[in-house]
């Protein structure tokens, strides 16, 4: 493999394999022959049935419920291989599996799981995941939303801004303060919650092929029996933030192999000069780098992966992968773009996309400033923030 420089693949079981094959075969088939003119018009693929054939919800969740029971290295390398597709397509399946579903299978009743993990895996369900605030994104411990219980009824008022799946989402979990100022976590089912609406946001020029937007609750009555009851702080609703943040950096490491493996190919065809532009030492030596931070962000994003199969990770090392994947994702699709030339602009290639992608990334689930003092404090023990 073009990308595998220290045959990592070689530490990877059959399954594991498998995975990132039929991932890579699906990717083929059913987003590249079609992501170009999704991004343009700013019109998600429809491709939540393939999706859920694939395995993309639910690959980590328990088989009872409805899932596939793999590890989280198997969970990873789809990830991967879902975001050198696009962003959009990656993120349908990490909200739905890292968010929602880690979250109701982690805090959720027997009844919750039993109710709503079978249709989420099968895609019958489309879930979102409303935690960020139009006031409070990286600041969420401060989050405004809020939900009183009266005679077994939840009363929620507030909203939530950049939702991905906000308007086609069939249930959302909210984050959202109860009277005593604790975060806790409520299922919602939108068509069934008084007093709701979302809308989409326009004008977005990255994640153009999915849809992002916000939620409106004001006097919202939901059932008691919606309350992820397990749910007692803002720290809950990070454990299922560190699962997705695991999903960007395995998905930004996919970015980076595609965009190198598009320059590497294109360098060995382009002649200039009569001779392929591959054999010039500076195009040599970008190549080279490129190469060598995606083997160390390989490394360390299966060693993330087998220290959460382990149960031993802690939420600074997941900070360390998503900050450092994107991070050099960037760098090499800005690399990538200019061996292109100026055919590296134009939608023959993925990679202009990928790097307007990479700018949502750098926010996404944490930005990278904020991963830096995460990790900051955990090496010094003083906290910076």
């Amino acid at each position: 493999m073009k990308t595998d420089y220290l045959d990592l693949n070689s530490t990877l079981t059959e399954s594991q394999k498998l995975i990132e094959q039929s991932t890579r075969d699906w990717v083929d088939k059913h987003v590249k022959p079609n992501i170009e003119d999704s991004f343009n018009t700013s019109n998600p693929l429809n491709l939540v049935a393939e999706l859920s054939e694939l395995g993309a919800f639910g690959l980590i969740i328990p088989e009872e419920f409805g899932g596939l029971g793999f590890d989280f290295i198997s969970y990873g390398l789809m990830m991967k291989e879902l975001e050198k597709g696009d962003s959009s397509v990656r993120v349908v399946s990490s909200i739905q599996t890292s968010l929602v579903m880690y979250a109701i299978n982690q805090f959720g009743s027997e009844k919750q799981k039993q109710k709503y993990l079978p249709k989420l895996a099968s895609g019958e369900l489309l879930g979102s995941f409303a935690m960020s605030e139009p006031s409070h994104g990286s600041d969420i411990s401060n989050l405004t939303t809020k939900f009183s219980i009266k005679d077994q009824e939840i009363t929620l008022n507030g909203s939530k801004l950049w939702i991905g799946n906000a308007s086609s989402a069939d249930i959302s979990i909210v984050w959202a303060k109860n009277e005593d100022g604790n975060v806790q976590g409520i299922i919602i089912e939108t068509e069934k919650t008084p007093n709701f609406k979302s809308t989409v946001l326009k004008g977005k020029w990255s994640f153009r092929a999915s849809h992002t937007g916000e939620l409106f609750f004001d006097n919202s009555k939901v059932p008691m029996s919606q309350l992820l009851e397990k749910t007692k702080s803002i720290k809950d609703a990070y454990k299922c933030l560190n699962i997705g943040r695991y999903a960007v950096a395995w998905g930004s490491l996919g970015i980076a192999e595609e965009c190198y493996e598009i320059a590497l190919k294109y360098s060995k065809e382009r002649i200039q000069f009569g001779e392929p532009i591959a054999g010039k030492q500076l195009i040599q030596k970008k190549l080279v780098d490129m190469i060598t931070e995606i083997t160390k962000a390989q490394v360390l994003s299966i060693r993330v992966g087998n220290l959460l199969d382990q149960n031993k990770v802690n939420y600074q090392q997941i900070s360390m992968a998503k900050r450092n994947n994107v991070k050099i994702a960037q760098d090499i699709a800005k690399e990538a773009r200019q061996i292109l030339g100026g055919m590296g602009i134009t939608s023959d290639f993925s990679i202009m996309r990928h790097m307007i992608n990479l700018e949502t990334l750098v926010t996404y689930q944490g930005t990278n400033e904020m991963h830096i003092l995460i990790t900051g404090q955990d090496i010094t023990g003083i906290n910076a923030f």
